[in-house]
C-alpha cells in the first residue's frame, strides 16, 4: 500500500493506522561506517577490524547508532511529510536485532500504529509508527516505534 498523496502534501489525515509502507534501499558504505564510528562511537568492534575478527560478531559491525541515522534519513526521505511534520517527543522500543556491516542492503518498512488528534492543540495530531530495517537477508536489524506530531489538514 503506498499513501493517497506525495511526501510534499501529507498531513495528519494521511497516516492511516495499520497501513504499511516500504522503501528504499540503501547499501551500507564501509567509509562512512567506519567515518562515523570513528567520529561518534570509537568502540574496536566499529573500528579495528582485528579487534572485530577475534569478537563476537566476527568482523566490524555498523554501530547502532550509525544504523539509526541511516533509518532516519530513510525515514525523513520517503516517510515524513514535508509540510506538515512538527517535531518528535522521542522514540521507543529501540532495538538493534541483529548486527549491520558494511556492504548490506537496507530497506524500511513502517507500520502506522496510531493517530490521534490532540487534546491540547486542534491544529495537530500524534502519530505512532513502528519502524523498521531489514538487510537484503530479511533480518531485522533495527526497530523502534516513532512518535510524530503533524499538522492536521482540516480543523
Amino acid at each position: 500500500m503506498d499513501f493517497a498523496v506525495g511526501i510534499d502534501e501529507r498531513y495528519f489525515e494521511d497516516y492511516v493506522p495499520g497501513s504499511v509502507h516500504e522503501f528504499g534501499h540503501v547499501v551500507v558504505d564501509e567509509a562512512e561506517m567506519l567515518a562515523f564510528a570513528r567520529q561518534f562511537d570509537p568502540q574496536p568492534i566499529h573500528v579495528d577490524a582485528a579487534f572485530a575478527a577475534a569478537g563476537p560478531f566476527g568482523g566490524l559491525i555498523a554501530s547502532g547508532w550509525h544504523t539509526a541515522a541511516i533509518f532516519m534519513r530513510m525515514f525523513a526521505d520517503h516517510y515524513l511529510s514535508r509540510v506538515a511534520s512538527l517535531a518528535s517527543p522521542g522514540v521507543d522500543e529501540l532495538r538493534w536485532p541483529a548486527p549491520v556491516r558494511a556492504g548490506d542492503r537496507l530497506r524500511l518498512r513502517v507500520t502506522v500504529v496510531s493517530a490521534r488528534p490532540s487534546r491540547s492543540k486542534p491544529d495537530r495530531g500524534v502519530v505512532q509508527t513502528r519502524g523498521e530495517l531489514f538487510n537484503q537477508d530479511d533480518q531485522v536489524v533495527l526497530s523502534l516505534v516513532a512518535v510524530n506530531m503533524l499538522l492536521r489538514r482540516a480543523v
